[in-house]
């Protein structure tokens, strides 16, 4: 794995692989205020994020690009296509973790009024932060939108997810077949980097986390 943002070049019959590409700064993210499907705008410094990583993950070759109908996820993936001439298609299922009454909440907020089910949440334990959704039930509508495109491909072709931390977090721990109360182990995506999977003979593997950038703090949902 690598967080190095080195890309490397694409070649011929690697398998078929999948960027989980997490959107720009929100002006939420810099608050730590708990966004989940909050439809909240990227900053300028979140279209600069962008722009930035789209012209790394040209490089990468993607043949489709798919998005949460979220507009920091939508505006995100507009940037690649911008480039590739590639369309984006939306999809509702690839939005973040509803959380109910934690949406809108600062991360300080979130420990002061749910610490017992913040604390639960961390432990690996199912809980529906602010009366929301399981990881679980993330995982059950995201991880199909994804495996719906993917099977599109040419048996090298690559795709391009545009997401949020939580979602990408649980689709990966869902893809690769690992056990829900693991999930926490695959640390958060800072904003606008990207995690590669590649498809080998056991299924689905993580090639790379948290790339295209140099080592700065997570600040989302997940974190």
């Amino acid at each position: 794995m690598s967080a190095t943002g080195e890309v490397a070049a694409a070649g011929p019959g690697r398998g078929r692989r999948i960027i989980l590409w997490r959107h720009g700064q929100t002006a939420w993210n810099v608050e730590r205020r708990f966004q989940g499907t909050t439809d909240v705008e990227l900053t300028e410094t979140g279209v600069a994020q962008a722009r930035r990583a789209a012209r790394l993950l040209v490089g990468l070759r993607p043949d489709a690009i798919i998005a949460s109908d979220l507009l920091r996820a939508a505006h995100t993936a507009a940037e690649l296509a911008a480039l590739t001439g590639l369309d984006v298609t939306l999809e509702e299922g690839l939005r973040e973790t509803y959380a109910g009454v934690w949406q809108g909440l600062t991360h300080e907020e979130i420990i002061a009024r749910h610490g017992e089910e913040y604390a639960a949440w961390k432990r690996g334990e199912p809980v529906r932060r602010g009366g929301g959704e399981l990881e679980t039930e993330v995982a059950d509508r995201a991880a199909p939108v994804v495996l719906r495109h993917a099977e599109k491909l040419a048996e090298d072709g690559t795709l391009v997810v545009v997401s949020h931390g939580g979602t990408i977090r649980t689709t990966i721990g869902r893809l690769l077949g690992l056990e829900p109360h693991s999930w926490e182990s695959l640390g958060g995506l800072t904003n606008c980097c990207w995690s590669v999977l590649g498809e080998g003979a056991r299924g689905w593997r993580l090639l790379e986390h948290n790339a295209g950038t140099l080592p700065e703090p997570v600040l989302g949902d997940d974190d």
